[in-house]
């Protein structure tokens, strides 16, 4: 009898009525979803490396409701599981104009027992309180598994699969270490019932595959002499067109899909995956991971910031000329939507010291101060992490006259908001524009949240703190002199943060108004060992007509 060995977890919704189920069976057999309002849907798995997955769509589910559904494996229920402490997995469908909340954060290291991790919090106090507000979508915005840095379960079951000595030791090597990492991330009880009921859009970072990931043509070409990185960088990508990617695509976007037709028309659809992932790792335009949804009035578009890069030093770019092609298409027309969501692992707007020094290198390994120059400059490249937007001047420039025309005019949508994660804070920017040059009519802000499970050394709090401060933006302008830089035609301040811990921001929608919110997961002082909640550190609206004055902390408990 077929079992369920990971999942299920709710993928794509749409508000008309479609949605698809992921879920992995240890063995071949038919997925089937029933929902108590009699909507079902069926799929056959398909097999890589051993395993067996599927993805199962529904249609016909209707607007306005909540459904409970269970999963079949050749017509066995395997879900709910037995026993099961958390609630029924429902499908809810947004009814048309309803509230949308939307919930954000990255880097989610493997918990352990003592973690005060955000999203256990989260499902923990939604499973326990089934009427409390939860997110209608998630957006997980890069590291979801860590590649690089696994937990003392993992690397004893890697020491006893082989040795360690030899490269690339304690870290992922091929396929089957993967799905290891999305097991430890993904079982928890708690986390695996709210990815059964909220769904969730993914996009990678370089964690996902290893840390630094493309950062540079020089550490590219170090990193392709390894023995073990083309395997690393295949099965990385394998398992993340498996795992993540596939949710992220639409039933109509699936059947067009060439590979995936390709993966499901074989018994063994491991050689059709391995070569589509060795092809994408050696040539950018070979795959785009971006994507697009439309849930009502709003429009998310996530980029994929790592695998599109051009590492040239003399054409740097952040996506290759297809995936900026793609973006500007994407990008909606006047009176479209209502709010514009970008969401991309890596922040746009940077805190400003961190910007001018990233800005600053790129300019000199570009060689804008001689060779002597452009060498100090790579290695500072690599070793303080100076890979973000800010890093790649012309993808930046794109990017902000991107955000710039979709906010700008009659018909704009009332904000556009940049999502990201990845540096370990979280924090509100705003940008502004001198009075001499058009204002975009949107209300237009970087919103970045992260981590949700991992930690931040104090002295890179104090280096986070020191790039927010009037004397990091005067160094900044001290660099970016130094190396020719020229500075953006706008600038940008912090109307919040910035905040440490393990975190998730929810942003909610509503007509042409937002409001953010950031919670942040505690640990009760009271009860020794006590469990993990969420408390809300920042509530406020950021339209236009609510953004005024300055944030407010609050302490509220849910």
């Amino acid at each position: 009898m077929a079992g369920l060995r990971l999942g299920p977890l709710l993928r794509h919704l749409d508000p008309h009525g479609s949605a698809t189920v992921w879920i992995e069976a240890d063995r071949p057999c038919t997925a089937r979803v029933r929902c108590a309002d009699g909507t079902s849907g069926r799929a056959r798995t398909f097999q890589i490396a051993g395993h067996h997955y599927a993805l199962v769509p529904l249609a016909g589910l209707t607007p306005g409701t909540a459904t409970a559904y269970e999963v079949l494996l050749d017509e066995r229920p395997v879900w709910p599981a037995p026993h099961s402490r958390c609630p029924l997995s429902t499908i809810r469908v947004p009814a048309p104009g309803a509230e949308l909340r939307v919930a954000f954060g990255s880097c989610r290291r493997a918990p352990d027992a003592t973690a005060t991790d955000a999203l256990d919090a989260l499902a923990g106090g939604l499973a326990a309180d089934p009427g409390a507000e939860r997110p209608d979508l998630l957006l997980l915005l890069g590291d979801q598994v860590y590649a690089d840095s696994v937990s003392d379960g993992t690397r004893r079951w890697l020491a006893a699969r082989r040795d360690l000595r030899e490269a690339p030791g304690a870290e992922v090597a091929d396929y089957e270490e993967y799905t290891r990492l999305y097991y430890e991330s993904w079982l928890d009880p708690e986390v695996r019932w709210l990815l059964s009921t909220v769904p969730s859009c993914h996009i990678f970072d370089d964690h996902d595959v290893i840390d630094d990931w493309n950062t540079s043509a020089a550490w590219l070409a170090e990193m392709r002499a390894t023995p073990w990185w083309q395997e690393r960088l295949v099965s990385g990508l394998m398992s993340y067109w498996v795992h993540q990617h596939l949710g992220n695509l639409s039933p109509a976007e699936l059947a067009a899909d060439p590979l995936y037709a390709a993966v499901r028309d074989t018994p063994d659809g491991t050689e059709a995956l391995r070569s589509f992932a060795a092809l994408a790792g050696a040539d950018p335009a070979a795959a785009r991971w971006s994507y697009r949804r439309d849930v009502g009035r709003t429009r998310l578009l996530m980029v994929g910031s790592r695998a599109a890069r051009v590492l040239d030093e003399g054409r740097r770019a952040m996506l290759d000329e297809g995936e900026e092609r793609w973006l500007r298409a994407q990008v909606p027309g006047p009176g479209e939507c209502d709010h514009l969501l970008i969401g991309t692992s890596l922040p746009w707007l940077l805190p400003p010291f961190i910007h001018d020094a990233e800005a600053w290198n790129a300019a000199l390994c570009a060689g804008s101060r001689g060779r002597r120059w452009a060498r100090i400059g790579e290695r500072l490249r690599r070793r303080a992490d100076l890979e973000h937007w800010a890093a790649f001047p012309s993808s930046f420039a794109f990017l902000t006259e991107l955000i710039t025309g979709a906010g700008s005019g009659p018909g704009a949508p009332a904000t556009v908001s940049v999502l990201s994660g990845d540096v370990h804070h979280a924090y509100v920017a705003e940008p502004f524009w001198p009075i001499s040059v058009p204002q975009p009519t949107s209300h237009v802000r970087q919103l970045t949240c992260s981590p949700v499970h991992n930690s931040v050394p104090a002295p890179v709090r104090a280096g986070f703190r020191l790039g927010w401060s009037r004397m990091g933006r005067a160094l900044g302008h001290v660099l970016a002199r130094h190396g020719g830089v020229v500075r953006p035609l706008f600038d940008w301040r912090r109307a919040g943060g910035p905040w440490f811990g393990n975190q998730l921001m929810t942003l909610t929608l509503h007509g042409r108004s937002a409001r953010l919110r950031l919670d942040q997961a505690r640990r009760s002082r009271r009860v020794r060992g006590g469990p993990v909640r969420l408390v809300t550190v920042m509530d406020r609206p950021i339209t236009p007509e609510g953004a005024p004055g300055p944030i407010h902390p609050a302490e509220t408990r849910h």
